[in-house]
């Protein structure tokens, strides 16, 4: 079989040489990192170097098929009713095949300090990063779909070093950045017992394996739903929670929804616009979900074979979740979407990322129905270009101690990739009044 289609953990991407870990250490001090337990220590789990390492015939691949493409027709209408338009995708895909460079993102990965460990018998790759401030907060932050690590690096220098970028010292923070199970260069789940509870307790896991014994969690998109799921089991230590997709939609809103009925006539300004762009979401945007939710593995053989049509599919969600009114590339730079996609794409994780869809949903509900958290401290920032406007009396009814709240002014769903500056000093504001 050629390498290019091996999995991650036998086409060398971990690197576990004398050489490679004497490599990894020397990053992992130069920022700070805690000490690692390497292979072979007894007393605890072992945290294991590791370093992205895609060879190249990988890459002379992914050239390959993308030069091959069969295109099909441009779309019939002048908008985006129908998808992603030819005409916005084919110069994307036409830079991927012939400009653009994985190694530039592949070193920005690699200059931060990498792990794997194992929890629950399963992989789970992760950054960590120390701040050098004394007294920084140690915060995990997920990240979520179709996004990677790559829509959280902005926001590195800014959470971890505050004094460089405009905050303060005692505002730093301590950063761990795991990948989800089945993205990315963490394992893939073999069965279905993967979903939001368990991942949620494995992020506990791992963070009293690096010795952090008290911390806050944060999160976008699945992110914020496990960071919610962990506000729910409330484990000992976890201070608090930030989101920016909070999930605060009564369930009996949900279901007028789901069902098209029209906007109850008592709903205020903000309940009745948040209304409206559930109506948008769920009624006429709701398909790619629909997939993911119920026929995974089906949808999983094109994003595994053609990588214009995994480009199409995270192009559109580029396009419909930032605050660009369509246009993606008023936030993003190519080099930006093609970094996150090709690392979906040379992990072959289109598949097992798209299964997280269904392990969640075999477990009912919803990613924006309400998610009661009675005791952990919430904190919520609503961006404006977010699927929904989650509604300050919404929030309040779901979130028994909400400790901070606040409405940005620009920023989408990919808030910390859109906007790293303001999203980092939301952060900041957030978990103040938990230090």
């Amino acid at each position: 079989m050629p390498s290019a289609l091996l999995p991650p953990t036998r086409r060398g991407f971990l690197a576990t040489s004398a050489t490679a870990v004497a490599a990894a250490s020397a990053v992992a001090g130069a920022f700070g990192a805690l000490p690692v337990q390497l292979a072979g220590a007894a007393d605890r789990p072992a945290i294991r170097p590791f370093r992205v390492e895609i060879p190249e015939e990988a890459l002379v691949d992914l050239r390959r098929r993308v030069a091959a493409t069969r295109w099909p027709e441009r779309e019939t209408v002048a908008d985006q009713s129908q998808g992603v338009q030819l005409a916005k995708i084919e110069p994307l895909v036409r830079y991927w095949g012939a400009g653009y460079d994985w190694r530039k993102a592949e070193a920005r990965l690699n200059a931060l300090p990498q792990f794997i460990t194992e929890i629950d018998g399963l992989d789970i790759q992760f950054a960590h990063i120390r701040s050098p401030h004394a007294n920084a907060m140690p915060l995990i932050m997920t990240h979520g779909w179709p996004g990677s690590i790559f829509e959280l690096l902005k926001t590195v220098g800014p959470l971890t070093d505050p004094t460089a970028h405009g905050g303060r010292a005692e505002d730093a923070f301590h950063l761990v950045l795991p990948t989800y199970p089945g993205y990315g260069f963490s394992g893939k789940p073999n069965n279905g017992d993967w979903a939001p509870p368990h991942v949620a307790r494995a992020w506990h896991e791992l963070m009293q394996r690096l010795g952090y014994t008290r911390y806050v969690a944060q999160g976008g998109d699945w992110g914020a739903i496990i960071s919610e799921v962990m506000a729910v089991q409330a484990p000992s230590g976890l201070l608090g929670v930030h989101t920016n997709m909070p999930g605060t939609v009564p369930p009996e809103v949900v279901q007028l929804v789901r069902t098209r009925q029209p906007v109850p006539a008592g709903f205020s300004a903000t309940e009745k616009a948040a209304y409206a762009s559930l109506d948008v979401f769920y009624n006429h945007g709701f398909g790619y979900a629909e997939m993911m939710n119920t026929r995974p593995q089906t949808l999983g053989y094109a994003l595994a074979d053609s990588p214009v049509g995994m480009a199409a599919f995270f192009y559109e969600k580029f396009a419909t979740w930032t605050y660009s009114n369509g246009e993606p590339e008023k936030v993003f730079t190519a080099d930006e979407m093609l970094d996150d996609i090709t690392l979906y794409w040379l992990t072959n994780t289109g598949t097992s990322s798209s299964r997280s869809y269904w392990d969640a949903a075999q477990l009912g509900g919803g990613p924006f129905t309400a998610r009661p958290i009675p005791k952990v401290p919430v904190a919520v920032t609503v961006f404006p270009g977010e699927i929904y406007q989650a509604p300050k009396s919404w929030t309040e009814r779901t979130y028994a101690n909400l400790i901070y709240f606040n409405v940005a002014d620009k920023g989408g769903h990919f808030a910390a990739w859109e906007q790293p500056a303001l999203f980092s000093a939301e952060l900041r504001a957030a978990f103040r009044p938990l230090r």
